[in-house]
C-alpha cells in the first residue's frame, strides 16, 4: 500500500492500535468524559431550541380558539411524521460519513459531503413536499372533520419552506458538531429561538397571517439559523481547513450518502413512528379523551427528557466516528465508556427528580384532578422508561458512528412492531390496563431494544470496525494486517 493509504492526505498520522483497556487510567477516563459533556451540553440547548421553535408557534395559535389550536397541533404533528422525522433520519448518515473523514483527516472529502448532503436532503423534500400538499384532502378522504383537515392542509403548505430550512440547518449542525465546533451552534441558536418568539407573534397577532403566520414564522427561523452558520462556515478560521467551494463533486457522493441515509431514517423513524401509532391506538380506548391524555402527556414529557440522551448519543457518535476514522479504536471505546457513564448518571438524575416531584408533576400539564391523578399513578413506569430510553438512545449514537445504521433499523422493527407494539395492545385493550397498558408494551420494546444493541456492541471488534472505517473513506483500500503493522510503526500515540 502507498504511504497515502496510511496517512491522511493533509500528512496526519493514522495509527491503528489495540492496547487492553484494562490500561485504561482514571485522567484518560475523565479527560473523555469531559470531552463528551462538553459537546453534548450545548447540543442539549441546541436541539431544544429547534424543538421549542414548533411549541411556541403552537402557545401562540392557541389563542385564537379550539379548531386553529387544533388543526395546527395536528399539522405540526403530521408533518413531523411525514416530513422532519425523515430528513432528521436521513442527515444522521453524516455522523458516519463526514465523522469517520474527519478523524482520518480527510477535511476535503468531509466538506463535500456537506454539500452532497444539502443536496441529497433538499432533493429528499421534493416528494414529501408533494405529500403535504394534499394532506387536507387525503384527511378528507379518511374521514376527518372537514374544516379542521382543511386547515391542516393549508397550514402545512406554507410550512413547505421550513421543511427545506430544517434540510439544510441538519446538515450544517452535523459539520460543526462533528467537529466540536459547538459555541457557534449554541448562539445561532439561541439567536434564532429570540427572533421566532418575536416574529412568530408579529406574523401571528399583527401582520393578518393568523395561524398561517406560526408556519411561516417556523420556515423563517430555520432559515435565519441556517443563514447564521453559514456565515460562520464561510468567514470563520476555525472552519478553513474543511470548507471547500461547490463542485460538481458533490455528486459522486450520491450514492454513498443514500446508502447509508436511508437505513439511518428508517432506524429513526421506526422508533419515532411506533409511540405517534400508538398514541392514535390510544384514541380507540374506552374514556378516550382520558387515555389520550395521559399517553400524550407521557410523550410529551419523555421526549423532553429524551433530548438530553440525544445530545449524548450525537457527541458520542461524533466521537467514535472521529476515533475510527483516524485508526483509534482504543479511543472510541474509551468514548463507549465515557459516554454511558454519563448517560446513566443523567438517567439516574432526571428520574429521581421526575420521582421526587410525582406530586405535583402532574398539575403542570392539567388542572383536571382524573388526569392529575393518573398520570401521577404512571411517574414510576415513566421514571423506567427515561432510564431506558437514555441508555438506547446514547447506544444507537454510538452504532451510529460506527455506521451499524442498518442493523439498528432492524432492531427497532423487531422490538418496536413485533414485540412492543402488539404487547401494547394486548394490555391496553384485552387485559383492559389502558393507557398504562400502551405505556407497558412500548416500554418492553425499547427494553428489548436496549438488550439486543447492548449485546451487539459487547461483541464490536473494534479493530475491524477501524479498518472498515478506513476502507470506507478510500474506497475499499482495506489495510491488511501486514499494512497495519506499518502503520503501527509510522503512528504515534
Amino acid at each position: 500500500m502507498e504511504k497515502e493509504d496510511l496517512l491522511g492526505k493533509n500528512g496526519g498520522e493514522v495509527k491503528i492500535e489495540d492496547r487492553d483497556l484494562l490500561g485504561l487510567t482514571w485522567n484518560e477516563f475523565g479527560r473523555e468524559l469531559k470531552d463528551v459533556s462538553c459537546l453534548s451540553g450545548p447540543m442539549v440547548a441546541v436541539n431544544w431550541s429547534v424543538f421549542f421553535l414548533q411549541i411556541i408557534s403552537l402557545m401562540m395559535v392557541g389563542h385564537f380558539g379550539k379548531v386553529a389550536l387544533s388543526s395546527t397541533a395536528i399539522s405540526i404533528s403530521l408533518c413531523a411524521l411525514s416530513g422532519f422525522s425523515i430528513i432528521y433520519g436521513l442527515s444522521c448518515a453524516l455522523e458516519t460519513l463526514c465523522g469517520q473523514a474527519y478523524g482520518a483527516q480527510q477535511y476535503r472529502k468531509f466538506g463535500v459531503q456537506i454539500h452532497t448532503a444539502i443536496f441529497c436532503l433538499n432533493l429528499s423534500c421534493i416528494p414529501l413536499c408533494l405529500l403535504w400538499m394534499c394532506l387536507g384532502k387525503l384527511l378528507v378522504f379518511l374521514g376527518q372533520n372537514p374544516l379542521i383537515s382543511h386547515e391542516v392542509g393549508k397550514f402545512a403548505v406554507c410550512l413547505i419552506p421550513a421543511l427545506f430550512g430544517y434540510a439544510t440547518l441538519q446538515a450544517l449542525i452535523r459539520f460543526f458538531m462533528i467537529q466540536s465546533l459547538t459555541s457557534p451552534l449554541f448562539v445561532t441558536s439561541s439567536i434564532t429561538l429570540c427572533f421566532h418568539i418575536a416574529f412568530c407573534w408579529l406574523l401571528v397577532f399583527k401582520s393578518g397571517f393568523g395561524c398561517l403566520g406560526a408556519a411561516f414564522a417556523i420556515g423563517s427561523s430555520y432559515w435565519l439559523n441556517v443563514i447564521l452558520l453559514g456565515l460562520y462556515m464561510k468567514f470563520s478560521s476555525s472552519c478553513a481547513k474543511t470548507w471547500v467551494p461547490i463542485s460538481m463533486e458533490l455528486f459522486h457522493g450520491i450514492r454513498e450518502f443514500f446508502g447509508l441515509a436511508v437505513p439511518s431514517a428508517a432506524m429513526i423513524c421506526l422508533e419515532w413512528w411506533s409511540f405517534e401509532l400508538l398514541t392514535l391506538i390510544s384514541g380507540l380506548l374506552p374514556n378516550p379523551e382520558l387515555e389520550t391524555s395521559i399517553f400524550s402527556v407521557c410523550v410529551s414529557t419523555t421526549t423532553t427528557i429524551y433530548t438530553i440522551a440525544e445530545a449524548i448519543g450525537s457527541a458520542a457518535s461524533a466521537r467514535v466516528s472521529n476515533a475510527l476514522g483516524a485508526g483509534n479504536p482504543r479511543s472510541a471505546r474509551v468514548t463507549v465508556f465515557a459516554s454511558m457513564f454519563l448517560t446513566c448518571f443523567e438517567a439516574l438524575l432526571m428520574s429521581s427528580i421526575m420521582f421526587a416531584s410525582k406530586n405535583v408533576l402532574g398539575c403542570v400539564f392539567s388542572s383536571d384532578g382524573d388526569v392529575v391523578v393518573y398520570f401521577t399513578d404512571m411517574i414510576p413506569l415513566l421514571c423506567l422508561s427515561v432510564i431506558v430510553d437514555s441508555l438506547h438512545g446514547t447506544i444507537s449514537g454510538i452504532a451510529t458512528g460506527i455506521g451499524l445504521q442498518q442493523l439498528g433499523a432492524y432492531v427497532n422493527l423487531k422490538s418496536y412492531y413485533v414485540l412492543g407494539i402488539p404487547i401494547a395492545v394486548t394490555l391496553g385493550f384485552w387485559v383492559g390496563l389502558g393507557a398504562k397498558g400502551l405505556w407497558i408494551g412500548i416500554m418492553i420494546g425499547s427494553i428489548s431494544k436496549l438488550v439486543l444493541l447492548s449485546f451487539r456492541l459487547s461483541c464490536t471488534d473494534w479493530k475491524m470496525e477501524a479498518r472498515n472505517a478506513r476502507e470506507r473513506i478510500f474506497h475499499g483500500r482495506l489495510l491488511t494486517e501486514d499494512q497495519m503493522s506499518k502503520v503501527e510503526q509510522l503512528g504515534k500515540n
